[in-house]
C-alpha cells in the first residue's frame, strides 16, 4: 500500500486542499470578527457548498468512503454549542468540515500554510499563549456568540481538551458550559479493526498515523448527534456540574466509563523526572482535590517559596484542620478534610505542613525533581548546615512519591559516603549527577508495588492512556475515600 495506494491518496488529498485554498482566501477577505448576516448571503452559501464538496472528496480519497451520521444536528437557535467527544485524533476534523462550525484553536494555527486559511473561513475563536488574558477573552467570546440567538455559526468544542484513546471520557473542561445555554452532545466512533486513528502522547506520531491511515483501504467513522441538553438552574450556576452531567450522557451513549482524572493528571503520572510516580501514588488524588478547591497548581507554583518559608518556621510542628484551611485561605469543608486526611497518617487529626508543600511542588513541576528536593532540604534541613537525617529523607521521598512505605536506607548510604549520618542537598545533587537513575537503583526495586496478592498486569490500552490509574468503575465519586496510609 505504501508503494501504490498511499502516494495516490496523498496526491489527491493535497490537490483538494490546494483547490479549496483560493476559494477560501477570497471568501475570508474582510474582518472575521464582524457579526455575520442572517440569512447568510448567497455567495457565502455557494462557498460553503463548494468547500463541503471539496473537503468531503479529500476525506473520501483518504479512505473515509462513508461517514455514518446518526441523529439530527440541531439548529443554531436550538443549540449554539456542539460538544464532541471522545477527542482522539486530528481526523476529528471530519465533523468540523461537514458542519462548517466554528472551533476554538491556537492563534498560531492561523500561520499554517493552506490549512490556516481554510480554518479562518469558519470564524474560529483564537487562543493565544502569549496573552495572559486570552483564555478569559475566549470564554467571554464563546458566551457572546452562544447568546446571539443563532446569528453566529455553531461552536464545536472538544471539552476533554486533549486526545485520548477513547477507552473512557476524562474530565470535561468547563469552558463550553460557562454560558449556561443548551448544548448538543456529539459522539464520535471509529469502528475499525485496526486502530490507525488514535493520536496520543504515548503512541505513533502524527506523520506515522497519516501514513498508516492512508495505507488502510477503508476507514470507518460514525458521528452521532444526541438530543439537545438543556441545563437546569443548578447547572447554569455551576459549569463544572453541567459539564459532568453532559459527560455522563455522552459516556452512556458510547458505552464507556468516565474518570475524574484530567489531562494534567496524566502529565503528572507520566512526567519524565528522576522520581517517576508509582502506579499506586496518592498524588493524583492530591492534585484532583487541590483543583477541586479552586487552587490551580499552575498558579500556585510562583508561591512555593513563600509556602516553604512558612512551613519551615514551624520546624515540624503539627497543625490541625482549621489551621490548614486558614493556610490555604479557603473555608473548612469536606474537600479540605479529604485533602488534610492524605497527610494525617496516624489519624490523630494533625499533619506536617512541610509534606503538603513537597506534594504541591511535585504537582506544580513534576519533571523538576531536583527543584522539589532543594525546596524540601530548605524546610527539613538543620539551621547550621541545612543537613537532614535518614528519617527526614524518608519522609520527603514518601511524600514526593505519594506512598505510605518506602525504604531509603540504601539511597541514604550511597549519598552519605563519609558516614556522617546526615546529608546536605549538595550531597544529594552530587549523587543525582553521577547516577541519574538513582531512583531505579535504590528505591523502586523494593518499593512501588502495592502489598496485595499477585494480579495479572492490566491489558495494554491502545497508545497507553493512563491505564495504571484509571478507575475501574465509572462511579468514581461514590467510592470511599482512601488515605495515603491505605
Amino acid at each position: 500500500m505504501t508503494l501504490t495506494l498511499f502516494p495516490l491518496r496523498l496526491l489527491v488529498a493535497t490537490f483538494m486542499m490546494l483547490l479549496a485554498w483560493p476559494i477560501v482566501l477570497v471568501a475570508s477577505l474582510g474582518s472575521a470578527e464582524q457579526e455575520p448576516t442572517q440569512p447568510p448571503a448567497l455567495w457565502r452559501r455557494v462557498v460553503d457548498f463548494l468547500l463541503r464538496a471539496i473537503l468531503r472528496t479529500m476525506w473520501f480519497a483518504g479512505g473515509f468512503h462513508r461517514v455514518i451520521v446518526k441523529g439530527r444536528q440541531a439548529l443554531p437557535t436550538e443549540a449554539a454549542i456542539l460538544t464532541l467527544a471522545p477527542h482522539s485524533s486530528y481526523f476529528d476534523a471530519i465533523p468540523i468540515t461537514m458542519t462548517m462550525s466554528s472551533i476554538v484553536m491556537k492563534a498560531e494555527s492561523r500561520d499554517i500554510p493552506i490549512w490556516g486559511t481554510l480554518m479562518q473561513h469558519i470564524r474560529p475563536l483564537l487562543v493565544s499563549r502569549s496573552d495572559k488574558d486570552s483564555r478569559r477573552k475566549t470564554v467571554e467570546e464563546i458566551k457572546r456568540r452562544a447568546q446571539s440567538n443563532g446569528k453566529w455559526p455553531q461552536i464545536m468544542i472538544f471539552p476533554e481538551g486533549t486526545c485520548t484513546n477513547r477507552t473512557c471520557l476524562i474530565t470535561f473542561k468547563p469552558g463550553a458550559f460557562i454560558p449556561g445555554v443548551p448544548v448538543q452532545p456529539v459522539v464520535l466512533r471509529y469502528p475499525n479493526k485496526l486502530d490507525t486513528i488514535t493520536w496520543t502522547w504515548q503512541g505513533p506520531g502524527a506523520l506515522k498515523i497519516l501514513w498508516l491511515t492512508l495505507c488502510q483501504f477503508h476507514n470507518q467513522v460514525e458521528i452521532e448527534f444526541l438530543p439537545v441538553y438543556s441545563p437546569s438552574e443548578a447547572e447554569k450556576k455551576d459549569p463544572v456540574l453541567y459539564a459532568s452531567n453532559v459527560r455522563r450522557v455522552m459516556a452512556a451513549a458510547l458505552g464507556v466509563p468516565v474518570t475524574d482524572y484530567t489531562y494534567e493528571d496524566c502529565q503528572l503520572a507520566l512526567a519524565e523526572g528522576q522520581l517517576r510516580l508509582p502506579a499506586d501514588t496518592c498524588l493524583l488524588e492530591f492534585a484532583r482535590l487541590v483543583r477541586g478547591l479552586g487552587l490551580k497548581p499552575e498558579k500556585l507554583e510562583q508561591d512555593l517559596d513563600r509556602y516553604a518559608e512558612s512551613a519551615k518556621t514551624r520546624r515540624g510542628e503539627k497543625i490541625r484542620l482549621a489551621e490548614f484551611a486558614a493556610f490555604l485561605q479557603v473555608p473548612a469543608s469536606a474537600a479540605v478534610e479529604d485533602l488534610f486526611s492524605l497527610f494525617d497518617e496516624s489519624g490523630g487529626g494533625e499533619m506536617d505542613l512541610r509534606e503538603y508543600v513537597v506534594a504541591l511542588s511535585v504537582v506544580c513541576r513534576p519533571s523538576q525533581t531536583l527543584d522539589t528536593m532543594q525546596l524540601a532540604f530548605k524546610m527539613y534541613g538543620s539551621e547550621e548546615d541545612g543537613s537532614i537525617d535518614e528519617d527526614a529523607l524518608s519522609s520527603i521521598l514518601k511524600t514526593a512519591l505519594g506512598v505510605a512505605e518506602l525504604t531509603v536506607t540504601d539511597l541514604f548510604r550511597a549519598i552519605d559516603q563519609e558516614e556522617k549520618e546526615k546529608i546536605t542537598f549538595a550531597d544529594f545533587n552530587r549523587l543525582a549527577e553521577t547516577s541519574p537513575n538513582f531512583a531505579e537503583e535504590y528505591l523502586y526495586p523494593s518499593q512501588t508495588r502495592p502489598d496485595s496478592p499477585a494480579q495479572p498486569p492490566p491489558a495494554p490500552a491502545p497508545n497507553g492512556f493512563c491505564v495504571d490509574f484509571s478507575p475501574k468503575s465509572s462511579d468514581a465519586g461514590e467510592k470511599p475515600f482512601h488515605k495515603k496510609l491505605d
